[in-house]
């Protein structure tokens, strides 16, 4: 009773119930991809919790300190006081090395989540208008979500962290004329400086997670705002959302999965070791560590800089050093075309329309191509992160495996980009329904699969590829038709008995089945006679048949009127008998 009286006090004051019931009205699609944005959610959360908990018992401080506790090779050894806090928080502190190793598992399902779901979006074209502002609010909560994953990894200031944290110095500093200012500005002083933890703890905890929260909530009220796109199939539509309401099904399946990441996590956190940094040591300028490996996610870059050779130039006469190249320039050119991609392919394709339709991967062929080439390119990095294990697993030189791995690094990217353009081609355009469905015939077709002349992708038609049959959905077909000056078009699937009409006209029937294939792609179409004008109700029925039956009497009177007239006439001629 008290909480129905303080509702309905804030509802008196904010008048909040209309935007509640909007709100809990609102459908959400019930493909289950879409809950990898739920997951990066939900890790957030559990990053929140389980770090605000360690902020209790870490001490942010280069300070010397001297370590006394469970740990015994420690015990009585000088550290700086962010390790033998970080120490003392894995052995002494109740639940702390349950809440810490959470903590970091939450951080790399967090960043992987984001990744995963950054690839569902590129792939089905989900970027496209009007959700370009989505797209980049995405791909900057991916960039601040592997910066702070960083900052976080090289708080404890163990000899692993302190290596990594060595080397992305070492790659700022080699960004020609302004990189070692802000390396001085970043660490305030050389490295390793005595602010370097404190602001790398400020940055963890109170910047980068203060802008996340903003970038979330912007997203999220974009996604609530915004019609949610769906996958093309039976009754969905560019106007319409299938699927389940917020309240109260989606919101049960919400928490549902809510709870099962949380105890994933905490399933993680108690039974698989990560970052022991009691095992490491405490960092040391003049120490270094093999084999060492940093988290996935920034495994990438370490890859990058053992690839490439150590090639230094002079431009301008500055020198720019061998780090710059792999450590600055292949991941700023790879998020710059993260960001600039829906604005390219806009540009490439001069498509230009509103689409809440998703794609099937198989139809655009280069973006198809292009994603994997980019995607195999990342994994022979992360491969080449473990060049010094792949050699002792081997048995043979490490300068052997980076030969190796340069060639595969350059030329498996495009073998890969290749093949799937070619697969994504034959699929499209050919007769298969999946992969293993394809023959020679099919792949050779690809290849020599070109445009109309006078074809133009995308326009205000709406046309991509030409109409394809669709062999694995038998019984559905689009329907069109004219209808005086415009023309129609129904979707109609037989063995289902569904038929659903589109709820605008169109001047052409090209322009008609352009949105016909917008709204379910790859179904036949065919022409068909137009339904039979609608039955009028009854009670203008009734008043037809009665004005029928009126005018149909005046007729027969008029046409006795007539008769009479005419028999009295031919009664009145001189030497006719009267009839």
């Amino acid at each position: 009773m008290i909480l129905d009286r303080l509702a309905r006090g804030l509802d008196d004051r904010l008048r909040l119930s209309p935007i509640t019931r909007k709100a809990l009205a609102k459908v959400f699609p019930d493909h289950w991809s879409f809950m990898l944005g739920e997951i990066a959610l939900y890790s957030f959360i559990a990053l929140i919790l389980t770090g605000v908990y360690l902020t209790f018992f870490f001490e942010a401080s280069s300070a010397d300190r001297i370590y006394h506790g469970e740990y015994a090779p420690l015990d009585g050894s000088t550290t700086s006081a962010a390790y033998a806090s970080t120490v003392r928080l894995s052995w002494d502190v109740r639940a702390g090395l349950l809440i810490r190793q959470t903590h970091h598992w939450a951080a790399v399902v967090f960043v992987a989540a984001i990744v995963v779901h950054l690839i569902r979006i590129f792939f089905t074209g989900a970027f496209r208008k009007p959700r370009e502002l989505n797209w980049l609010v995405g791909v900057t909560m991916l960039t601040l979500a592997l910066a702070n994953g960083f900052t976080g990894y090289s708080m404890p200031d163990d000899l692993l962290s302190g290596m990594g944290l060595r080397i992305i110095v070492s790659v700022v500093e080699s960004i020609p004329v302004v990189g070692a200012w802000l390396a001085f500005l970043a660490l305030g002083g050389e490295f390793p400086s005595d602010e370097m933890i404190p602001r790398l703890f400020v940055s963890h905890v109170l910047l980068v997670p203060a802008v996340l929260v903003a970038l979330i909530s912007v997203h999220l009220a974009m996604v609530v705002r915004q019609k949610h796109s769906q996958f093309p199939g039976p009754g969905r539509t560019e106007h319409n959302v299938v699927g389940s309401r917020f309240w109260p099904s989606y919101t049960l399946r919400s928490l549902a999965l809510f709870a099962w990441v949380v105890a994933v996590l905490f399933a993680l956190g108690g039974l698989v070791q990560i970052n022991p940094v009691w095992l490491y040591g405490p960092f040391s300028p003049a120490e270094a560590t093999s084999p060492a490996q940093p988290d996935w996610y920034v495994t990438w870059g370490d890859g990058a800089l053992r690839l490439f050779p150590a090639w230094e130039v002079r431009i301008g006469g500055y020198l720019v050093p061998s780090p710059f190249i792999p450590g600055v320039v292949i991941g700023g050119v790879t998020f710059l075309a993260l960001y600039a991609w829906p604005f390219l392919e806009r540009l490439r394709t001069r498509d230009r329309r509103q689409h809440h339709l998703l794609d099937r991967p198989r139809d655009h062929p280069v973006r198809m191509g292009v994603g994997v080439a980019a995607l195999t390119f990342y994994a022979v990095l992360v491969v080449a992160a473990g060049d010094d294990i792949i050699a002792r697993l081997l048995r043979v030189s490490v300068y052997d495996v980076l030969s190796v791995l340069r060639v595969v690094v350059l030329v498996l990217p495009l073998l890969t980009g290749t093949l799937a353009f070619l697969l994504a081609r034959a699929l499209s355009h050919g007769d298969a329904a999946r992969v293993g469905e394809l023959t020679r015939a099919d792949l050779t077709k690809a290849r020599e699969v070109h445009r109309p002349p006078g074809h133009r992708t995308g326009g205000t038609a709406g046309v991509d590829e030409p109409e394809r049959p669709a062999r694995d959905r038998p019984g559905e077909r689009i329907e069109l038709w004219p209808e005086g000056e415009v023309w129609r078009w129904r979707y109609r699937d037989a063995p289902a008995g569904v038929a659903i009409s589109g709820n605008r006209a169109a001047s052409t029937e090209q322009e008609a089945a352009a949105a016909a294939r917008l709204a379910y792609p790859g179904v036949d179409r065919v022409v068909v006679p137009g339904p039979p004008p609608p039955r009028p109700p009854g009670k203008v029925r009734a008043v037809l048949r009665r004005g029928a039956n009126a005018a149909m009497g005046v007729s027969l009177l008029v046409a006795a009127l007539r008769q009479r007239r005419a028999r009295r006439s031919g009664a009145d001629r001189p030497g006719e008998p009267p009839r």
